[in-house]
């Protein structure tokens, strides 16, 4: 559905949207809770008849919010279902209260209803398997066939505020958590939260959006870096055309996977900006020393949120601190060294699995083997930038705003001095706080000079 940034109503107005859509929910819920009554007198008295044959769903005015939205994600009964079981924590838990029943054979819940509960809170929170048993019942055919509904490219979920969380540890990929975004749900109730809906997964996954002001252009690199980031995008802008239209699906497998190599500063991360930026597509940045250093059993269900984030919305990813991947790539020769190998290739087949593009970016040439870069479509490599194109980043950094004193040779600089872009951006930055403290605000040499000498300590380099 439509997630485009809108004005934030008047409180009157906002009042009345919000009661209206709450009269709505009510119908949906009433709905919902005669379903699940439904289905668990059919499936006690072993009947297999379809609820929803039975138990249609109400109307809904097209002009309400959550009438057009229903519309605009093409929301038959199936979808109108889930949606209801995904808003009824957020709204009236009470009604999933007949899942928490217990199975006196076995004295714990029934293993069939799903679900799971969280800590300090006693309702019910639905899973995939539970909107299974709520549409399907004990029919293995109809459990089947309404799998397709729980898919990631499905609209409520695609384009919609659904949302089907990490499996369970184990357990089948319909055993997460079925949620509705309750940014989305706020936006219906007209609180004005419209660009909450974009935000809030990255809020919650452990990835952070990578932005730039700068354009295509002020990507300096070497031409064969150049050529190699380019035949990434254009992957991005013809890959239907190859895999359909020219029929190499047969021998390609979708998605782009590439690994960055080179010293810090040296364009890995504006590159991939730049990409997102240039296909109109968000970069999404995962530390992976972060991700690997945590609880072994987080590891797996933190890189799933991740993924599934990202296939459903169309992200780059770009996984930063790659070293952490290379620094696991060790001899197994006991218990721990296979546990942290076994995270390395979950994490590897997700990359191999993903359809979009994936980024890994390490500052290690040294850690690439042979059978590592297999799996990637390109590696490629961020030298640092030889003296004409340092030059041509003094130039681009200092820009045309920056007044610089007539001591200031920039083709000197960039010849005595092996630098990264970013390193100059922070030379530049030390220069600049020094300047606008003068009277003149010009940058002058020694400021420059004393900036590198500073920058270069810090690398441990000598000037």
């Amino acid at each position: 559905m439509d997630m485009t940034r809108s004005a934030v109503p008047h409180p009157a107005t906002a009042r009345a949207q919000a009661h209206a859509l709450g009269e709505v929910l009510r119908r949906e819920l009433d709905w919902l809770a005669a379903a699940i009554d439904l289905r668990f007198r059919l499936y006690f008295e072993s009947k297999g008849a379809d609820v929803l044959e039975q138990l249609p769903p109400p109307a809904v005015a097209p002009a309400s919010t959550y009438g057009a939205m229903l519309t605009a994600l093409e929301a038959g009964p199936e979808e109108r279902l889930l949606l209801a079981l995904a808003l009824a924590p957020l709204v009236a838990p009470q009604s999933l209260d007949a899942f928490l029943i217990k199975n006196q054979t076995t004295d714990r819940g029934f293993a069939e209803f799903g679900g799971v509960t969280a800590a300090n809170r006693a309702g019910f929170l639905p899973t995939g398997e539970t909107a299974l048993f709520l549409l399907a019942g004990n029919d293995l055919g109809a459990r089947l066939e309404a799998l397709a509904l729980l898919e990631p490219g499905q609209p409520v979920f695609a384009r919609g505020p659904l949302r089907l969380g990490p499996a369970a540890a184990g357990g089948p990929p319909w055993s997460g958590a079925l949620s509705f975004a309750s940014a989305e749900l706020r936006k219906l109730a007209g609180s004005g939260e419209a660009e909450a809906a974009e935000v809030e997964p990255a809020q919650e996954l452990a990835a952070r959006r990578v932005t730039t002001d700068l354009d295509w252009q002020d990507l300096v690199l070497a031409p064969d870096t150049l050529d190699a980031v380019e035949e990434i995008k254009a992957w991005a802008e013809h890959q239907r055309t190859l895999l359909e239209d020219w029929k190499l699906g047969r021998r390609l497998r979708p998605g782009y996977r590439a690994l960055f190599y080179g010293p810090s500063g040296t364009g890995k991360t504006l590159a991939a900006a730049l990409l997102g930026k240039s296909l109109g597509l968000e970069v999404h940045r995962v530390d992976l020393s972060d991700v690997l250093s945590r609880d072994s059993g987080e590891i797996e269900r933190t890189l799933a949120q991740v993924f599934d984030e990202a296939k459903r919305r169309n992200w780059i990813l770009f996984f930063d601190e790659a070293d952490a991947v290379f620094g696991r790539r060790t001899a197994i020769a006991e218990a721990h060294d296979r546990y942290a190998n076994a995270q390395v290739s979950y994490l590897l087949q997700r990359i191999e699995d993903y359809p979009g593009i994936a980024i890994l970016a390490t500052n290690l040439k040294s850690a690439i083997d042979e059978a590592f870069a297999r799996r990637f479509q390109a590696l490629v490599h961020f030298a640092p930038p030889d003296a004409e194109l340092r030059l041509r980043l003094w130039r681009d950094i200092l820009g045309e705003r920056v007044k610089v004193a007539p001591d200031v040779d920039q083709a000197k600089l960039a010849a005595d001095y092996e630098l990264t872009g970013g390193q100059i951006v922070n030379v530049v930055r030390h220069a600049c706080l020094r300047a606008v403290r003068q009277e003149d605000k010009r940058v002058r040499a020694a400021d420059l000079v004393d900036g590198i000498r500073r920058e270069l300590r810090g690398s441990g380099q000598t000037d």
